[in-house]
């Protein structure tokens, strides 16, 4: 990884290290989506059936796996060679598109996850542009999401923006069956993400680690977007937080699958009728590992609250409106270095 060798920064305490062996989860909801793809006007039973299934998930597990999904495998075949040509740049060339503060789109290999320093090395794009790239104002100046494209790659952009393309098709259907399971329209939350998006693309590069037992790929955390699309390879290595018992589980690789977890403004429109799911990605000796998250997130001037519609006297909002430009900003910064304190958290919104 371009030199990169352990150290202290890496090392997580003592109570986040993963176990020698983590269980296998099982149980865990495989969804077949062909019933939307399929259906017309006709079959809203089929639809409404599905949205329940997704509603289960998002409720008892907070992710799922979904399966038939209509993204050609072709286009993730793509994306999948184009990811893996850009790691095996020499370091120089990929530096020569490194992130900036300022500009946080590009290519990366020190991220922190609650201040620890993630086993990794990464490269961020927008899916989307055109028109201009949205700039998310925040209180010391503008991110500007800008993609920088490494050059003498042929074929590394078409294949990213077809992928990009296809799996936001995807996502909006997740949207429809997550608002549908909520006993709300099926546009209900299209709104929120038709312009300026700060939904962005990330590829993950997972070499071996000589001290598996110590570091992380990723360290525990909660995606803090709306919905997070994941294509992994067949290595393994994302574990969840099961909730009935608190202990990590392995989540097996499926074939021709997505990954799809509920972000915390998912668990904020519900109400946490849903909750965001806490994962972590663990590393091991011999293999490298890939994964691909397109994390699908609303415009920058969103404020994010619970629903009206889920509100009532008998369940009123349990947070204050925050605004999503400013929380994801911040969150991208303390991403990109150390903070003394703890990262931007729903939390902090929660009403006593």
């Amino acid at each position: 990884m371009g030199g990169l060798s352990m150290d202290q920064a890496f090392v997580q305490a003592p109570e986040h290290r993963p176990k020698a062996s983590v269980a296998e989860a099982d149980g865990i909801p495989v969804i077949d989506l062909s019933p939307l793809l399929a259906a017309g006007d006709g079959d809203a039973d089929g639809v409404d059936a599905l949205a329940a299934e997704v509603g289960r998930a998002s409720r008892d597990w907070g992710f799922f796996v979904v399966v038939r999904h209509g993204v050609p495998a072709e286009a993730v075949a793509r994306a999948a060679e184009a990811q893996r040509a850009f790691f095996a740049l020499p370091p120089e060339r990929r530096a020569a598109v490194a992130r900036s503060e300022a500009a946080p789109m590009g290519y990366y290999a020190s991220e922190h996850t609650k201040n620890v320093r993630d086993w990794k090395e990464v490269f961020d794009l927008v899916p989307r542009q055109t028109p201009p790239p949205p700039t998310t104002a925040v209180a010391d100046g503008d991110l500007v999401f800008d993609n920088k494209w490494p050059d003498d790659l042929p074929g590394f952009r078409e294949a990213m923006e077809e992928y990009g393309e296809a799996v936001e098709e995807l996502a909006f259907k997740l949207l429809e069956l997550i608002a549908r399971s909520l006993g709300l329209r099926p546009d209900r939350l299209h709104g929120f993400f038709k312009d300026d998006q700060t939904t962005f693309i990330r590829l993950n590069h997972y070499p071996p680690c000589p001290s598996p037992d110590l570091a992380l790929g990723v360290g525990r955390h909660k995606d803090a977007g709306a919905l997070t699309v994941l294509y992994q390879d067949d290595v393994g290595g994302l574990d969840v937080r099961r909730r009935s018992d608190g202990e990590w589980v392995r989540v097996r690789p499926v074939p021709h699958s997505f990954i799809i977890n509920v972000g915390d403004i998912i668990q904020v429109w519900s109400n946490d009728r849903y909750e965001s799911a806490e994962h972590r990605v663990a590393v091991n000796v011999e293999k490298e590992r890939f994964s691909i998250p397109f994390f699908f997130n609303p415009a920058g001037h969103t404020m994010v609250e619970p629903l009206e519609e889920v509100v009532s006297d008998e369940s009123p909002a349990r947070y204050n409106p925050y605004n999503w430009g400013e929380f994801f900003s911040t969150r991208k910064n303390s991403n990109f270095k150390k903070l003394d304190v703890e990262n931007v958290q729903i939390t902090h919104f929660r009403k006593n």
